[in-house]
């Protein structure tokens, strides 16, 4: 709970911090990030908390399946479906996770780079 309670991305789920939400429904939020890495970066978060993918149990795992579904739905809305786009979601410190709560960055809007790490 105390994690909860300082989590930046739970205080955007409980409206606490503002946020450009751009989907919300009873699992899944989407919003802008504030510091964005490509056109187009959007987090798309379930609003349980759930320190990080290591973290997902078995019952959750559906979890992911609703992000990627709503990802894809974004990346129409914001026209980079046909283009192309990535998800990522890093997990842990040493992974470049940097917000204790389990997420998925959409990029796009030009071209990335062929290089992941």
């Amino acid at each position: 709970m105390v994690g909860e309670m300082s989590c930046i991305f739970c205080q955007i789920v409980a409206g606490k911090v503002p946020g450009e939400i751009l989907y919300q429904d009873e699992k899944v939020i989407a919003f802008r990030d504030i510091n964005p890495q490509s056109p187009t970066h959007l987090i798309i978060i379930p609003k349980k908390h759930i320190p990080s993918l290591a973290h997902l149990s078995e019952a959750e795992s559906s979890l992911i399946g609703d992000m990627v579904t709503v990802a894809n739905q974004l990346a129409r809305r914001e026209g980079i479906s046909e283009s192309g786009y990535r998800l990522v979601i890093n997990c842990g410190k040493q992974g470049g996770q940097l917000v204790p709560h389990l997420h998925m960055h959409l990029l796009g809007g030009r071209k990335l780079s062929d290089t992941l790490g």
